[in-house]
Formats: C-alpha cells, structure tokens, sequence
C-alpha cells in the first residue's frame, strides 16, 4: 500500500485541463486500508457494515449471470468496480467518486502532469454538469464560456443526470491541438449554443496588479496555487510603497487553490488570531484555522468582488473578510463549494475521494450548497462584455470610495 503526500486543496470542482491544484477539496493522507481489510458476508447475506439484506446483490449478479445475452461481456470484477461506484453514488455528494485503478493512475498523474484541454473548472451544481469558472487567456475564456454555463453535450455525448464532474473532464480533455464540441444553455439565452474549442496546454495566471483613478489598488487573483502566496506578497509590497488608498480584491472565477494560501494571505487583512474558518468534522466538532499573517492591510480599506465562479478558497477568504471585518462583497452569489475531500488507496490500486468536512464562516455560516450572498447583487451580463462594460467593478469602486471617505 503506498503512501501519499499530505497536502489539502479546496476547489469548486475540477479542471479541464490544467494545474494541478485544480482538484477538489482533496486532503491527502496515508491510506487506513489494507490488503487484509476484508469484511465477510455470512450465509443469511447479512453484513457487518451493511445492515440491509446483501443476498439480494448476489442474487442480481446471478441474473445477469444467468440471463444477459452476451456472456463474455460480463466481467466479475468490473461488477465489483460498478456495485461501489453505485455505493459511493447514493451519497449524493457531488465531491465524493470511486476510482478504478486505471481511472486511480490517470487521477495521480493529472495531480502532477500537464495535459490538453479548455481551461474551464468543472463541476456539479443541482445534478447539472456546469462551468464553475473559465480560466483567464484559455480556449475557455476566448471562447466566451462562464461561470454557471450549463453542459448538455459533448461532443456526442449527452450530460446526463448521473454524469460526474470527473466523467466530463474525461470526455472534455485530449490531445493537445484537438477540438472539443460543448452544447452550452445560459440563463440568460432562450436556447443552446454550441461552442467548439481546440484544446491547449494550460498555463494558469496567478494575478494581476494595477492602480487605478483615485488611489484604488486593483488586484485580481486568479488562483490560489502554490505561488499565490508568493505572488501577493510581491503585490501587497508594490500597494504599501504606492500611493493606494484603498483595495478592491477581484476574486470572480477564481476557483480556489490551497488551503494554507487562502489562510495566508487573509492574514494580510485580519489580526493575528482571527478566525479564518472553522473546519467542521462528523463527530469531531468544529476546528478553527486561525490568522497568523503580517496584519499589513488590516486598516486597508477594502472591497471584494464575488461571483458564481468564486469557489471553495474564494469563498474562504471572502467569508473571513465579510464575517472578521465586515468587508462589503459586490457581484454576484458565490458557487457555494465547502466541504473537504479525502483520498484513500484501496489495496487493488482503486481509490476513493470522500467528503469529510465541510467549511463554515467564522459567524458559523454554511458555505457548501449556499455559498455567500453579495452585499450589493449586480448582474454581468453578455451585452456588457460586448460592449467592455464592468457594472459590477463600477459598483465595487463606488463603495470603495464611499468607505475612504468616512
């Protein structure tokens, strides 16, 4: 059984094609299993974990046995492989999968590898297939997809119900120079669209920095990646030397990232101790993760931008800011991405992603299934992009303006 690195990212969903820290609320730890964890089922078809009758199972796998056309198509352990994937579905936890071990191989590799295709975060929200958040400069992005985009096709295959975040990433990333058909319904169109994209390799920005009339500091931060962390030191360097007067922090579509960077750079704005969210564990309680940053921006003031596409670290951040300091979110109503997964090698190679805890706010507020609701909802729709309108960031500047005045 091997070992696996600890490390934790919280994200919205998963990529198609990209980084690796695009992968969902993954905490990773030694596995608890063996190769002699095995659970017997007694002749009466009762089990030790299961409390419903298990002969009914063995009595289906008999049917098919018996009963399908095609013999040779019939593979006992793909059975197995298919009654735990089934087992693992009736959670209803979009965030929770099993892995077969081939499935498991591509899982690891794509944890470190680079491979084709569009730049979109993937996900699930109300049993649809959705872009959570294009990525800046992707296939993506130029094609003009965005957060909360509905996928009803790809290429010939149909979205159905039961489709997984990870059965659509499967079909949506290739090669490198191929293309890829999405049938894409918006809320605000009257009928689908289909966009064609040619994949790419995918080259993720970190942020952006630039000031703007006023003495406003604008920074957009487009992940939280191992470099985030780095990266907003080096800006949050350039606002204190400048002549910034005040901060509008541009999360929307930033999908999240790691968990410590998100926990760091709040540290720039809350004072040592602060909560910066509390972690909430079945039958554990609740644990706290605390701000332990350089405190630099705490009397900045600052305003947020939010939307559908702020996931999971996003929403961390945001909540600590909104709930610690009373910072004022302008948007739209985040992704709501707040539960954390854990990675567990099974002896056989497979794996499994399962959802251990989920997020809460420092006042104690749900994010998973909710996310967080903007102070001031301001819609971005596609005749403003045409036209390169930002209602959304005019609104952010004018509340901005109106708290450096106080």
């Amino acid at each position: 059984m091997k070992k696996s690195q600890r490390i934790t990212l919280i994200i919205g969903g998963i990529l198609a094609g990209g980084g690796f820290f695009f992968y969902a609320g993954l905490r990773f730890g030694v596995s608890k299993y063996s190769d002699e964890s095995s659970y017997s089922v007694p002749a009466n078809g009762t089990s030790s974990v299961l409390s419903g009758d298990f002969s009914l199972f063995w009595n289906a796998v008999q049917l098919m046995k018996d009963k399908f056309y095609n013999p040779p198509q019939i593979n006992d352990q793909n059975i197995i492989y298919g009654a735990i994937k089934g087992a693992v579905g009736s959670l209803n936890d979009p965030y929770s999968a099993f892995f077969t071990p081939s499935d498991s191989a591509k899982f690891n590799e794509d944890l470190t590898g680079s491979f084709g295709g569009i730049g979109a975060e993937i996900g699930t929200k109300n049993n649809q297939i959705v872009v959570i958040a294009p990525l800046k400069d992707t296939p993506a992005d130029k094609a003009g997809l965005r957060a909360g985009d509905e996928i009803f096709k790809i290429d010939d295959t149909l979205v159905t119900n039961d489709m997984t975040a990870d059965d659509a990433v499967k079909l949506i990333r290739g090669d490198v120079g191929t293309t890829v058909k999405l049938l894409v319904m918006r809320d605000e169109w009257k009928e689908p669209k289909t966009f064609t994209l040619t994949r790419a390799v995918i080259n993720v920005p970190t942020i952006d920095f630039k000031l703007l009339p006023g003495n406003i500091a604008y920074v957009q931060l487009y992940n939280f990646d191992a470099n985030a962390g780095a990266e907003f030191y080096r800006v949050g360097l350039r606002m204190l030397t400048s002549n910034a007067k005040g901060l509008i922090l541009d999360l929307r579509d930033n999908p999240g990232g790691f968990l410590d960077v998100a926990q760091n750079i709040a540290g720039w704005f809350l004072k040592r101790g602060d909560v910066v969210v509390k972690e909430k564990f079945r039958g554990r309680g609740e644990q706290s993760l605390l701000a332990q940053g350089n405190e630099a921006l705490l009397r900045m003031p600052t305003v947020l931008l939010v939307n559908g596409g702020s996931a999971s670290a996003s929403e961390i951040l945001s909540g600590a800011l909104r709930d610690d300091r009373r910072i004022k979110l302008v948007g739209k109503q985040t992704f709501g991405k707040g539960s954390v997964q854990e990675i567990e090698d099974l002896p056989d190679g497979s794996s499994m992603k399962i959802s251990i805890a989920e997020w809460l706010t420092p006042d104690g507020a749900v994010i998973n299934k909710i996310g967080l609701k903007p102070d001031y909802s301001v819609p971005l729709t596609d005749q403003d992009i045409q036209n390169k309108k930002d209602p959304q960031l005019d609104k952010a500047i004018e509340v901005l303006q109106s708290e450096m005045s106080q």
